[in-house]
């Protein structure tokens, strides 16, 4: 980590009151820690717009099982991006129901690709993918 620097910052009063209210409501201890989260989710954000840039997905899908053939759908739409698959976990919800979430690593491209595919895939209920970083060039 780097050299810490501290700067100025010029809000009006009522914005800084909303956001003082949402670091409350999000148990930040400082306004600077909140602050850090934002920065970091605007370069989070950023690198996503990279299509080739190493990134981080989780993807969960929400389906029925008994679904026609949609287990092998979605098996076969992820044995096609082995590439950027690392691991799925399959929790049963109910008598039909299913969730099923995968991480995913790699070009940013490819994650947004394969998560669309299996999200659209006829007979999943819900699908989210929740990107994130590697870490690697955040401080």
């Amino acid at each position: 980590m780097g050299k810490t620097i501290r700067f100025g910052v010029s809000l009006d009063m009522d914005l800084l009151a909303r956001f003082d209210q949402l670091c409350d409501d999000k148990s930040y201890q400082t306004r600077s820690e909140a602050i850090r989260d934002l920065i970091r989710n605007a370069l989070i954000q950023k690198e996503w717009e990279d299509d080739d840039q190493e990134t981080m997905g989780v993807l969960s899908l929400v389906y029925d099982h008994h679904q026609s053939d949609l287990s092998r759908k979605l098996t076969e739409i992820q044995h096609q991006a082995l590439e950027v698959v690392l691991t799925s976990m399959h929790i049963h919800l109910d008598h039909h129901n299913c969730l099923e979430v995968l991480i995913l690593r790699g070009p940013g491209r490819i994650i947004r690709e394969t998560s669309e595919k299996l999200i659209s895939t006829k007979g999943v209920k819900h699908g989210k993918v929740n990107l994130t970083t590697t870490g690697r060039d955040l401080a």
